[in-house]
């Protein structure tokens, strides 16, 4: 049996390695899966030797909370989803109301507990040793809020220490307890002194008071954890917006009438009515009607599908043209989009986080301490004939110097500057899980469109018969072209905008589906469309063969135009590879990482791209799942997978790599289901992703040395090794001294991050101004305007565009795509200030067509 169970409790990887451990200890427990950032945990057993029962109470005995999943029939999954993104910024409120309350306590706790080091002014009073008392109690007090808003890190600690599974909770929780409490002490040597006298007393005490010590492990250690626990993003809301992906209403045929039903009414059987421009419900087949499918989402193919009478239709693909009628043939759970929407539930539930160093040694490293705590004093209560104070001072000194606080920051900090670098970079980088896990990776797994091609058709080549011009050839191309609704067409007739090509009206237009179209102009037939409908039509193509042969073999689609039944030239359309991606693809073998592409589109499409880009190994006609299986078949021949993509289509195997990278101008499913976002829509970045963390991991494991370091010098220090023969030995406060210092060595390293730059860099575009020095330049021509200029690619003038319609990220989505879509463009989105800033050669025009084509309104240009 297959069960899955909610854990509380787990703060780290020590945590579900240990609950692991307790469940796989059972006779009838054949697996077990442990989801620390999901709070669950899949385990499969024999029910005849187990029961649920008895895996709750192994968790139970580990020192964690573990029950099954409640069952909550009146909540729906959009629900649920909603209930756990507001837990998530509950728990992200209250972390930072931790840290908020201890920092305005340990300011003024460090300020009267250090500030005599500093030679900072304190009251008067202080400093008389009569007030040692009240000096001393002062601090007490101003620790106690700490420690009260921070009772989770000792409820956790100690709860884990006692049952034999120490954590990072149990460092925190016994370097800081041994602080305090050794302050206390303090207080009552220092009323003994007072009391009896005993000035010399008074004044050894009331410089051993740590209780800023342990305030202060309290803070950072919460503000790293707040830092990290933000990183990790929302990855929980990638299947909510799968969920959003199909339409929430369905139009059905009815009794002769159209009825708008919920989409959860549909029957297998229905007939369902789709207008242009509409969501497809459910899976069906076509009974009647023609039109074009934009199925990208669901399948990569960058060019929409022509759709008729037998042929299949997928839940959220969107129809382009046409109306149709078509019968449902899977509802529900049955759906393709459901399906998909399993497999990414499924791959994050089985995605197993991170260890990090720290949290893997902290089983081995608290007892350690503790038991070198104890021995400490033991022996030198014998050594002493009995002096409590040396061998508590010995004691309390040892476990001073090995507290957490460099340990438990050592990844965070670097972490946090490296987060940091790569937002700088464009990089947006969702958890530091991911950052850690890229440096190991062996296999980057690229999608081919959107991601090294970008994303849509357009003209490629354009091969004039004899006696034609390409200007004239391309004029009547987009003149046929343009009341057509096909993207084929839309391409064509962006290509003449472009070049300013004037077109020319046409009358008698058909569109014939599955062929092309055919139409007049001044009087002359000219038909337009694919090999088939110039044979139907006794267009002789002999000659052309292996022309349009060679541009089929290169990934392009050839149309035909012929006047009066005589061929008068191809166009080819195509979609173009970025002007990066070759580059990229080399940084990626320069870097010793395997790279394979894998595409939902056409065999030879795919195979033509993998030429160009120099791609040994390409996968194509794959769907949803079996891209996701293709990545867990790579991770079970033991290599480390990344996957980038952009399509709603790429959100499993992204999920299921062992990180996701998305490209920016994707979908917003595929930004939510990946580790990492790059918001250029640059392959480049993905290449500098890697470098980065390979220099962030490099910097975890200097801060983990010098942590480690620390303590392997201090902790003899402190218990005295040395003191037989060099008398040397480390007092508390030198020890509490250290520990401040390694945190600052720490925090001073993981700072040099700011420093890196990568190493491989996006060769210069031509769409790139090439800098002139004054000098160098050619004198002004007062004749030409601005606009020209512009238009001649002499500079890029940076715009800003007012528009109008965008709702949410997905709009945003939309509209950098569509800008950054134009040669040599580059775009800013501003959700909030509804506007976007670009940057590039292209007219006021073209970015408002852009923008307009795109669903959404330009108010003004600036």
């Amino acid at each position: 049996m297959k069960q899955k169970f909610t854990v509380t409790g787990m703060t780290c990887s020590a945590c579900s390695a240990h609950v692991d451990k307790a469940v796989r200890k059972l006779e009838g427990v054949s697996e077990v899966n442990v989801n620390l950032l999901g709070g669950s945990m899949t385990v499969e057993y024999d029910p005849a030797a187990e029961t649920p029962e008895d895996i709750i109470a192994a968790v139970d005995a580990a020192g964690y909370g573990c029950a099954l999943p409640q069952a909550e029939p009146a909540a729906s999954p959009r629900d649920a989803r909603a209930d756990a993104a507001r837990q998530m910024e509950e728990e992200l409120h209250g972390m930072k109301r931790r840290f908020l309350v201890s920092l305005c306590f340990l300011i003024p706790l460090f300020y009267i507990a250090m500030g005599h080091m500093m030679g900072w002014p304190l009251p008067s009073f202080l400093h008389d040793s009569r007030n040692a008392l009240a000096f001393a109690f002062i601090q007490f007090l101003l620790v106690l809020p700490i420690m009260y808003v921070n009772d989770k890190y000792y409820r956790v600690g100690f709860k884990t220490l006692f049952h034999g599974a120490p954590n990072m909770d149990s460092l925190i929780a016994v370097g800081s307890a041994a602080a305090v409490v050794y302050g206390i002490a303090a207080i009552f040597q220092i009323g003994y002194g007072l009391g009896h006298g005993d000035m010399a007393r008074v004044e050894q005490w009331s410089m051993d008071l740590y209780f800023e010590s342990a305030g202060m492990i309290l803070t950072l250690i919460t503000l790293g954890k707040y830092l990290e626990t933000r990183s990790k993003g929302k990855t929980s809301e990638a299947i909510s917006r799968l969920m959003d992906l199909a339409p929430k209403t369905a139009t059905a045929l009815r009794d002769g009438r159209e009825v708008e039903i919920p989409v959860e009414q549909v029957v297998v059987g229905d007939l369902l009515l789709v207008r242009p421009g509409q969501s497809i419900p459910v899976d069906g087949e076509v009974v009647e009607g023609l039109s074009s499918v934009d199925e990208s989402a669901l399948t990569g193919e960058s060019i929409p599908v022509e759709k008729g009478p037998g042929d299949k239709v997928v839940a959220a693909s969107i129809n382009k043209s046409g109306s149709f009628t078509f019968r449902a043939t899977r509802v529900g759970n049955d759906t393709t989009l459901a399906q998909m929407i399993a497999l990414v539930d499924e791959a994050a539930s089985s995605k197993a986080p991170i260890a990090k160093l720290a949290d893997k040694v902290a089983g081995v490293f608290v007892p350690v301490v503790m038991t070198i705590a104890a021995v400490t004093a033991v022996v030198w209560l014998l050594v002493t004939g009995g002096d409590i104070t040396r061998a508590l001072t010995a004691g309390v000194a040892v476990l001073v110097i090995s507290c957490p606080c460099a340990l438990g920051l050592a990844t965070p900090v670097a972490i946090m500057v490296g987060t940091g670098k790569g937002a700088e970079n464009g990089i947006l980088i969702k958890s530091a899980e991911a950052l850690e896990t890229l440096h190991t990776v062996s296999t980057v797994v690229l999608d081919k469109t959107g991601t090294v091609t970008q994303g849509e058709p357009r003209v490629t080549d354009l091969l004039p018969q004899r006696g034609t011009t390409e200007e004239e050839l391309l004029c009547l191309a987009a003149s046929l072209e343009r009341p057509s609704e096909h993207p084929l067409a839309e391409a064509i007739v962006n290509e003449a905008q472009e070049r300013a090509i004037p077109l020319a009206p046409v009358t008698g237009f058909q569109a014939v589906h599955g062929r092309g179209v055919r139409a007049e102009i001044q009087g002359a037939a000219y038909l337009a469309g694919n090999r088939a409908m110039m044979e139907e039509n006794g267009v002789d193509l002999s000659g052309q063969g292996p022309e349009a042969d060679r541009l089929a073999e290169n990934g392009k689609t050839p149309l035909y135009f012929a006047e009066d039944g005589r061929l008068i030239g191809i166009v080819a359309v195509a979609d173009t590879v970025k002007p990066t991606s070759a580059a990229a693809i080399a940084a990626f073998r320069d870097l010793g990482i395997d790279v394979v592409m894998l595409t939902g589109d056409n065999r030879r499409t795919a195979d033509a791209i993998g030429r160009e880009l120099g791609v040994t190994k390409v996968i194509a006609e794959v769907l949803p799942q079996d891209k996701e299986k293709v990545i867990a078949q790579l991770q079970q021949e033991g290599k480390k997978v990344a996957m980038v993509g952009d399509g709603i289509n790429d959100a499993p195997a992204l999920v299921r790599a062992d990180v996701g990278l998305a490209i920016g101008a994707g979908t917003d499913v595929a930004i939510e289901s990946a580790d990492i976002v790059l918001m250029k829509s640059d392959l480049m970045d993905a290449v500098t992703a890697v470098e980065l963390s390979r220099a962030t991991i490099r910097n975890v494991k200097e801060n983990l040395f010098w942590a480690f370091c620390y303590n392997t010098i201090g902790i003899p220090l402190a218990a005295g090794v040395f003191f037989p023969l060099l008398g040397w030995q480390l007092s508390p406060m030198f020890g509490a001294a250290a520990m401040s210092l390694s945190s600052v060595s720490v925090v001073s390293n993981a700072l040099r991050l700011k420093l890196f730059k990568p190493k491989h860099t996006a060769p210069r575009t031509e769409a790139e101004p090439v800098p002139v020095s004054p000098s160098a330049a050619e004198p002004a021509v007062p004749e030409a305007s601005h606009t020209d200029l512009e238009e001649k690619g002499a500079f890029q003038m940076e715009k800003k565009i007012m528009i109008e319609g965008m709702m949410c990220q997905h709009c945003v989505a939309h509209v950098t795509k569509a800008l950054t879509s134009l040669p040599g463009e580059t775009a800013n989105v501003d959700l909030e200030g509804k506007c976007a800033t670009v940057s590039g050669p292209a007219t006021d025009e073209a970015l408002k067509k852009a923008v307009e084509d795109a669903g959404y309104q330009v108010v003004s240009i600036t």
